[in-house]
């Protein structure tokens, strides 16, 4: 047999390892993956590939780690046939062929056992292999085909006269499709509105929008205007810094919450708390407050550090109502509930919520003792893992620091769900939507937290497209793919259990992440990043699983370079489609008509990354974009304003066709509330079962939230919204808009 050279060798390592040879750009242009690029992402996953020889061992691992391993460490199936095989793999000479004892068990997420087993001595042996000189068998165990959707473990026992082996497996039965509410099932739709939570001013918050502002939006857009969601940005917790940490998509956690949302005078504490109330009457803190609230910016910093000054008197009265309820003579049956319930919580988020208020703690504790900023990257070496002897010291040594932050995590935890309860009780068809981010800040907690299965060495991004001619890179480390299975996905199990569960739609930012990620070399620009796939008929199996435990409808953000056959497995299991109105464009250019969007799908008219309604039509993007210099040249300058003429033209032309618009057809037709009407009337009798308006579009915002690319050039992510929620009541702008959307749609409340 003719040995393989080293470039099919590194062929074979990129393939196990899901490393794509080619891609195709959005202009439809091939891109391989040139040998330099597939040894740097190997070289970031851990395989070594520096020599020929390297490469060697490497390729020789896969199939040792294969036969070494009893069993593959999880199994995913969905819809039906739901029989189960296993392939068991045992060291074996041939006289020990016939003469295992195999025994196993399938236990579900109660501990019950649910099926258990034997595989007799006259087994069948599929397959033999030579492994370090020991001979390897296979074998095959099924299970019935009678387990409903859920976990299950498997737990397989061998023995035979020399040798005795265990191993485990998860088991994860999944439903054909994910979630789809009662109310879409009947064909009928619904609509509602989304911002950005922290732009939204009131008379009482402290100057960026909070749990109980959200509360007062769902209130008055249910209510009042008949909405069936309301949406906001990503409510991950940030670390809350300028200029790097204040963006909802780059979080420090996608698991926990951002506390700066908290109302921290609904904690509460906060009426028992005679010193938080002193500090809140000072006059020193009531004109930071009015500082805050008069800025047309979100002051993420001052905001950040005056709830938590706050935040931790509340938490000193919590200590010490539970300490007191213990006492015979002092027996206070509101601390005791409180005690339990913070008992419970902390038991059900287990070690993650441990994990990130240790992270949180260690953070503080070297911030301390170093002038400038650090990452945890930078801690002394025994800090550096998260099950390190001594971070567990420092957890036992700095145990109330440690337990405030799951306090904090706690108060944001329940005013969120009672958000969700209000939504409940209004009857809203989907309640809150809110997103779920790519991926995290690899400084943040998640990157120390989930290091085993995050690749630092790489970060994630996009090739070039009309919007990024360079290409992007979102500074995100990605999973891992081969490792998150090894770990039987349950990092991803649980980021989206926590997420599915906080509202009634959850839209999944870049959904072509469960099927491939765009890597780039640490170092490297994007013209040197390959698509890396991942295992994308178990993610969306799990994906399925949880969304119907939560009864939360999924979106997939499926924007820029996506291949249609993405988009038909989202559809598969009914994960709707993100669709803008901006993008939504035949094969000529021209605008789609409304019954040509899909059934299964949300529509909008912009994203938090484009410009506003009123900011297109008037260019105020182009200006921006010109002012930062992120125009090449001149020339290209002058061809985006020009095609942005067309577009206009074009639009009015789409308005028009549908009866929505009886105006000239003339591009530079000044943004008048009758097109604006009628962008929201084309909307609103499209196919898609869930429209979202967006309400800076509805209060005549110019400015857009972010313009990518940029950092602190732009106030990205802290432009408040114009009008606060007290006046929305009596806003006719909005009024107007409500109205045609409840004629066009119907009341968003109601059965579902």
């Amino acid at each position: 047999m003719t040995s393989l050279d080293d470039s099919q060798q590194l062929g074979i390592l990129a393939r196990n390892y899901g490393i794509a040879d080619h891609y195709f750009d959005i202009w439809g242009k091939r891109h391989e993956a040139s040998q330099d690029t597939t040894r740097s992402i190997l070289t970031a996953m851990g395989v070594q590939v520096a020599t020929r020889e390297d490469v060697g061992r490497s390729v020789s691992a896969l199939h040792s780690r294969y036969w070494g391993r009893v069993c593959d460490p999880v199994l995913v199936l969905r819809g039906q046939p739901r029989r189960a095989s296993w392939s068991l793999r045992l060291p074996s000479s041939e006289e020990e062929d016939g003469r295992w004892s195999i025994s196993w068990s399938l236990g579900n997420e109660a501990g019950a056992i649910q099926q258990r087993g034997t595989l007799g001595p006259r087994c069948i042996v599929l397959d033999t292999a030579t492994v370090e000189g020991l001979r390897h068998i296979r074998l095959e165990l099924s299970v019935s085909d009678d387990l409903a959707d859920g976990y299950y473990e498997l737990t397989v026992r061998a023995e035979c006269a020399s040798r005795r082996l265990e191993a485990g497996s998860l088991l994860v039965v999944a439903p054909s499709t994910c979630y789809l509410p009662p109310h879409f099932e009947a064909g009928r739709g619904t609509w509602g509105l989304w911002t950005q939570l922290y732009s939204l001013r009131s008379q009482r918050n402290w100057g960026i929008g909070d749990f109980t502002d959200l509360t007062a939006l769902i209130r008055w857009g249910a209510g009042r205007v008949g909405a069936g969601a309301i949406g906001v940005n990503p409510l991950h917790a940030l670390k809350n810094t300028r200029p790097y940490h204040v963006s909802p998509y780059s979080p420090q956690s996608r698991t926990f919450l951002n506390e700066i949302y908290l109302d921290v005078e609904a904690v509460p504490e906060f009426g028992r708390c005679r010193e938080a109330r002193r500090l809140l009457g000072s006059e020193a803190f009531r004109s930071r407050l009015e500082g805050f609230r008069k800025s047309d910016r979100v002051d993420y910093e001052g905001i950040h550090r005056a709830k938590l000054d706050v935040l931790e008197l509340l938490y000193r009265q919590f200590v010490s109502d539970t300490a007191e309820s213990g006492t015979p003579s002092g027996v206070n049956d509101s601390g005791i509930r409180r005690r339990d319930a913070f008992i419970d919580y902390r038991r059900a988020q287990g070690d993650a919520l441990e994990k990130f208020a240790v992270f949180l703690a260690l953070t503080e504790h070297f911030a301390d003792r170093h002038p400038t900023p650090v990452t945890w990257r930078d801690w002394p070496p025994e800090y550096l893992h998260p099950s390190s002897a001594a971070v567990e010291e420092f957890r036992r040594s700095h145990a109330d620091r440690v337990q405030f932050y799951q306090y904090v995590q706690w108060q944001a935890h329940e005013q969120l769900t009672a958000v969700k309860r209000v939504t409940t009780e209004l009857g809203m068809v989907i309640g809150l939507y809110h997103d779920f981010a790519l991926g995290s800040d690899p400084s943040g907690a998640e990157g120390w937290r989930l290091q085993d299965v995050l690749v630092h060495g790489a970060d994630c991004g996009a090739p070039p497209d009309p919007f990024a001619l360079q290409g992007q890179n979102w500074g995100f480390p990605p999973f891992h793919p081969v490792v998150l299975r090894e770990h039987a996905y349950r990092p991803f199990i649980a980021l989206l259990r926590q997420n599915l569960g906080r509202g009634g739609a959850l839209r999944l930012d870049h959904v072509m992440g469960l099927f491939r990620l765009f890597w780039i070399p640490k170092g490297r620009s994007a013209a040197d990043g390959a698509y890396v796939e991942y295992p994308y008929k178990d993610l969306l199996g799990i994906l399925a699983l949880e969304s119907q435990r939560a009864r939360t409808l999924v979106i997939g953000e499926d924007l820029g370079t996506v291949p249609e056959w993405i988009r038909d497995k989202l559809a598969e299991v009914c994960a709707f489609s993100y669709r803008v109105w901006y993008f939504e464009r035949q094969s000529d250019g021209a605008w789609k008509p409304p019954d040509q969007y899909p059934v299964h799908s949300l529509a909008v008219s912009t994203t938090h990354d484009l410009p506003t309604l009123p900011g297109f039509w008037q260019g105020d993007d182009l200006r921006v974009r010109e002012r930062l210099d992120l125009f090449p040249d001149r020339e290209a300058r002058q061809r985006a304003g020009d095609e942005r003429e067309d577009d206009k033209r074009r639009m009015l032309e789409a308005l028009r066709a549908c009866g929505e618009f009886v105006g000239n057809g003339e591009g530079s037709h000044a943004l008048t509330p009758e097109i604006i009407d009628a962008v929201h009337r084309f909307l609103a009798r499209t196919s898609s079962l869930m429209v979202l308006a967006s309400l800076d579009d509805w209060v005549g915002e110019v400015a857009q939230a972010n313009v990518p690319g940029t950092l602190d050039e732009y106030p990205n992510w802290s432009r408040k919204t114009a009008v606060p929620i007290e006046s929305l009541a009596h806003d006719e702008r909005c009024l107007r808009l409500a109205e045609l959307m409840r004629q066009e749609r119907g009341r968003g409340a109601g059965p579902g």
